[in-house]
């Protein structure tokens, strides 16, 4: 018996099984492990001390011109206690 287009339509009549021809996707891809087994993150909380880090923290963008006029952050810090009065601290010996 041939099923025609018509003949699909019609209830209680099964169409025609057509063979799968779209590919599965593989379950996982697994990509090369190029990371040491010391630094095997597993398990970890992501941002754990986030907030106890921000509390001592205090970031100060400059604009580029104040940046380029200061090779390292310890200039930038010498130059701002001159400014506030501040003692410069003990050099390491």
């Amino acid at each position: 018996m041939e099923t025609t287009w018509s003949g699909w339509l019609v209830p209680g009549r099964r169409r025609a099984q057509r063979p799968k021809r779209m590919k599965k996707k593989p379950d996982k891809v697994s990509e090369p492990d190029d990371m040491r087994a010391e630094y095997d993150l597993r398990g970890e909380v992501r941002g754990k001390y986030a907030r106890r880090f921000a509390q001592g923290t205090n970031v100060v963008l400059l604009d580029p011109d104040v940046a380029a006029a200061f090779p390292d952050s310890a200039a930038v810090n010498r130059a701002l206690r001159k400014v506030a009065g501040l003692p410069q601290p003990a050099s390491p010996s």
